[in-house]
C-alpha cells in the first residue's frame, strides 16, 4: 500500500496514520510532502513551486512502483 499525505492536510491526521502503516509493516509505505496541503498545493514561502511539489510526489510514486515490481524499466 502507498500512502501519499501532504503535511498540510487538514483532511488526514498523521498523527493517526503514521502508527497504521507501522502496523502495516513492509507492506505500507507513507511518503510526506513537506507543506503539501491535501491537493498538495504548497504555501509560497515554502520556497517550492507546484511543478517541484509534482516532480517531488511523481518521483516518489515511481520509486514506490519499482520497489514493488509493479512496473519494468522504470
Amino acid at each position: 500500500m502507498f500512502f501519499l499525505q501532504g503535511t498540510r492536510d487538514a483532511l488526514t491526521d498523521l498523527t493517526l496514520l503514521r502508527p497504521v502503516v507501522a502496523k502495516l509493516g513492509s507492506t505500507a509505505t507513507l511518503i510526506e510532502i513537506a507543506h503539501a496541503d491535501h491537493s498538495f498545493h504548497v504555501l509560497v514561502r515554502s520556497g517550492r513551486n507546484v511543478a517541484q511539489t509534482m516532480t517531488e510526489l511523481l518521483d516518489a510514486m515511481a520509486a514506490w512502483v519499482k520497489t514493488v515490481g509493479l512496473v519494468e524499466g522504470l
